[in-house]
């Protein structure tokens, strides 16, 4: 099978005129920003709301289904001075989720301690050893952060080893709920709460906010301080960039208001953190690609408890050396990660055409499958499961594509798994070794029935036809203004027609493309990260697809164009 070489560049949303005019007259706003904005779905009283991205707009969160029950045990165990144990897993959502719990439950006045899982050890999920131990070192409330809402046996083992548990967990919900004492999640089909994209660390702070309240109203903060849970939003905003949830909603403030408190002021954790990772600037980009990947190896390599001491402790100079520990098992994953993808994309140049790839591997490790499937779909384009075979047994890691939602995809294989869990593009599965080719069959046919061969061709989506005479200084902040940018809110892109590309260099070891594109008497400065291989095609007038920027470097900024892709011009 090939690479992917060339992709379809679609507008991302027939805009109307009429409509982008209400909201220039509306909100001031200038016309590619309307566009923008309008190609989000966003209209009338929605943009002001987008705009303002305040937490006072926040929803009742004991609209949330379960939250009543959970929240009141909780209160009730820190009224009378019960251990409570957080079991979270080992992703930077996980990490983050038991950070906040357990860091902001003390705050309230309980006794907390925390459990995370290692992955090559106890897999996905509650861990019924730790369930045991917990029972045995006098917990009597376990709350689970980012997993729980499919561990039917371990909620039995719960209540019969006298442990009240409460899942909180944003994955899709199975038909049958485990029978523990509270399960909160938005995505229950009895749940009325109106935001959906929450993760795991947001569906915790949700119940932050819920027991905090009912603390209140009980009298509990009339002779102690009463926390400000804002302080916790670096945290939120954290995992929820890594978890690659739409930035929409909810997500918006607390990605907004926590990346200004990493910035401006980070806990002892994360500016050790930005440190290692030569972090100058905090974005979305730099959360989602420099300080996440750090947190991340520790659970892919080691122990994700690690990520928690970091982020939980108060003194930048221990938190440096663990901070550096993080970054050289970032160092090694980076190692295995490139080994098994050479492996794999091996397997991929053997195989045939098909609508999907399922690659297995003796040997393959956990801990980085799911990065590698990533980048095959990337690559590819096409939804795909990686195994790591361990004798009679193998645990997967799957992505998939715009249009194909992985958990509904890998439900019409169950038979073939031993379990899953999941969401759209991302899910996690076992199975018995002898039931790979089963699944490659089962998984190629469910993609046949939702996917086209068309539909398996990538996209560039666009917000519109641009003018580079457009990109002045104000229409470019007013853009940023739109940030942060991620998952459901995606950086601008506009399509620029038969433009010139002159003074073309390679840069950044040959792999980079620096230009200044000129189109009617306009001139800009130009980069084109790793499209240095498509220098052939600046010869002649071409369209362009680009984000508008700027360059900063050294205290000063200027106008830069990002440039995505890059065609002939027709005619």
């Amino acid at each position: 099978m090939d690479p992917v070489t060339c992709r379809r560049w679609l507008e991302r949303a027939d805009v109307d005129v009429d409509r982008v005019r209400a909201i220039l007259d509306r909100h001031r706003l200038r016309p590619l920003t309307a566009r923008v904005l309008l190609a989000r779905g966003l209209d009338g009283d929605e943009v002001d709301s987008f705009l303002q991205a305040r937490l006072t707009d926040m929803p009742d969160p004991m609209s949330m289904a379960g939250m009543a029950p959970a929240v009141e045990r909780l209160a009730a165990a820190i009224r009378d001075g019960e251990r409570i144990t957080i079991h979270g897993d080992y992703d930077v959502d996980g990490i983050t989720a038991t950070a906040l719990m357990v860091d902001a439950l003390r705050a309230f006045g309980a006794g907390v301690d925390y459990h995370i899982p290692l992955r090559m050890r106890d897999g996905y999920g509650l861990s019924a050893e730790a369930l045991r131990n917990c029972a045995e070192a006098g917990s009597r409330v376990v709350v689970s952060v980012d997993c729980g809402i499919t561990a039917h046996e371990e909620a039995d083992l719960a209540r019969q080893l006298g442990l009240d548990l409460i899942v909180t967990d944003h994955h899709q919900v199975p038909e049958q709920l485990p029978g523990a004492l509270a399960l909160v999640n938005p995505h229950r089909s009895d749940c009325p709460f109106p935001d959906k994209n929450l993760c795991g660390v947001g569906v915790a702070f949700m119940v932050l906010v819920a027991l905090r309240r009912i603390l209140r109203e009980q009298g509990w903060f009339s002779g102690r301080p009463e926390p400000d849970l804002r302080r916790w939003l670096d945290l939120v905003a954290l995992g929820t960039v890594a978890d690659m949830v739409p930035l929409v909603g909810l997500n918006r403030p607390f990605v907004r208001n926590g990346l200004e408190l990493m910035e401006r002021r980070p806990r002892a954790g994360i500016r050790a953190l930005k440190e290692v990772a030569g972090v100058r600037e905090v974005t979305t980009g730099a959360v989602g690609f420099r300080l996440a990947p750090r947190l991340n190896a520790a659970g892919r390599i080691e122990d994700a408890a690690a990520g928690v001491s970091l982020l939980l402790g108060d003194d930048y100079r221990q938190a440096l050396p663990l901070a550096r520990q993080l970054d050289e098992w970032n160092r090694q994953r980076q190692e295995i990660e490139r080994e098994t993808f050479e492996q794999a994309a091996a397997q991929v140049d053997k195989l045939p055409e098909a609508h999907t790839l399922v690659l297995a591997n003796e040997g393959w490790h956990q801990g980085v499958i799911g990065i590698v499937a990533s980048r095959l779909v990337e690559r590819y384009g096409r939804p795909t499961l990686m195994i790591a075979l361990d004798g009679a047994t193998g645990k997967g890691s799957g992505r998939s594509v715009r249009g194909f939602h992985l958990y509904e995809g890998l439900k019409k294989c169950a038979r073939n798994l031993i379990g899953f869990g999941g969401h759209e593009f991302a899910a996690g599965f076992s199975l018995a070794s002898d039931r790979v080719e089963a699944l490659r069959a089962s998984f190629e046919q469910a993609a046949r029935e939702a996917l086209s061969l068309e539909d398996l061709v990538p996209e560039r989506q666009y917000d519109g036809v641009a003018e580079l005479s457009e990109f002045d200084d104000a229409q470019v902040r007013e853009l940023e203004g739109l940030a942060p940018f991620g998952m459901g809110n995606p950086e601008p892109v506009f399509l620029a027609e038969s433009v010139a590309l002159t003074r073309v260099e390679r840069v950044g070891d040959g792999r980079h493309l620096r230009c200044q594109v000129r189109q009617d008497g306009s001139s800009l400065a130009a980069i084109g990260f790793n499209l240095a291989d498509r220098l052939d095609e600046a010869n002649g007038p071409v369209d362009i697809l680009f984000t508008p920027g700027y360059n900063r470097w050294n205290g000063r900024e200027t106008l830069q164009l990002r440039l995505k892709d890059i065609r002939p011009a027709a005619g």
